[in-house]
């Protein structure tokens, strides 16, 4: 039997994702809402408040409506006028993670590189600022998935996402370079200790800009893959997408490893 989702009747699948999506979905709903909302528990109620750890809570919450958006279309399976819903929330996804894990790369870049900066533009005011303008992005991305995806232009929904990915990979990696070159670079006017103390904060700095890079790349490699494989084929199939589902699945777990370990509440080898 297949179902097709309304306004996209090219877009025709038995179970709409088939069981392999319909697994990974309910992986990242069963364990990606609990533990997100764990995080964010941990960072209202932490000493630091919400200020120390803003991206980290923005990004949670984003992450939240990322697992609805899977929690959408396992119902939509039964549900089908859900499909609208489903694919506005599909923003979340493509746009607001990798949103905010830049963010998060660019605050420890200029804490690095450029400390008087950072020091100027520390307070939760110049936060707050960047995070509305992120989730107003967030919010346009989601309309725009909404109605491509409605109108069946799959094409135009390809280049959206290839475009975003490129982007923020790019700006992502410049961090990454430069932090390292700046972890080479010694002050040689320093005493031993000073430097010592210097170099570990940006050991630190280097290894979360590498983790959430390398993170980044697994994921998003295989879709912008499938992306240009369908903007080449004529044909257009959801099982595309099905490599590229099971990495994204899989990296939304960095991130709380990453805070919860740094939280103390999780050992682990990983340490950013």
């Amino acid at each position: 039997m297949n179902t097709t989702i309304p306004g996209a009747s090219n877009i025709t699948t038995p179970y709409i994702f088939g069981y392999l999506e319909m697994c990974v979905y309910s992986i990242n709903v069963l364990f990606g809402l609990p533990t997100h909302s764990y995080i964010i528990w941990l960072i209202v109620k932490g000493t630091g408040g919400v200020a120390s750890e803003f991206f980290n809570f923005n990004l949670s919450v984003c992450e939240i409506g990322a697992c609805l958006d899977c929690l959408f279309f396992i119902l939509v399976n039964w549900i089908l006028f859900l499909a609208p819903l489903a694919l506005l929330f599909q923003g979340f996804i493509i746009t607001g993670r990798p949103l905010f894990q830049c963010l998060m790369c660019v605050e420890r870049y200029l804490a690095v590189v450029h400390p008087v900066t950072f020091l100027k533009y520390k307070p939760l005011r110049y936060r707050v600022i960047c995070c509305t303008a992120a989730w107003i992005i967030i919010f346009v991305s989601c309309l725009v998935c909404m109605f491509t995806l409605m109108s069946s232009n799959i094409n135009a929904h390809t280049w959206f996402f290839l475009s975003q990915f490129i982007l923020i990979l790019s700006i992502q990696l410049f961090c990454l370079v430069a932090v390292l070159r700046a972890l080479k670079q010694s002050g040689l006017g320093e005493r031993g200790r000073e430097r010592e103390e210097e170099n570990h904060t940006k050991k630190r700095a280097f290894q979360l800009i590498l983790i959430i890079t390398e993170n980044m790349v697994i994921t998003y490699v295989l879709i912008i893959i499938s992306g240009v494989f369908i903007i080449l084929k004529t044909h257009y199939h959801v099982s595309y997408w099905a490599p590229g589902l099971v990495c994204y699945t899989l990296a939304g777990f960095v991130q709380p490893v990453l805070f919860l370990r740094r939280a103390g509440k999780l050992s682990c080898p990983v340490s950013p």
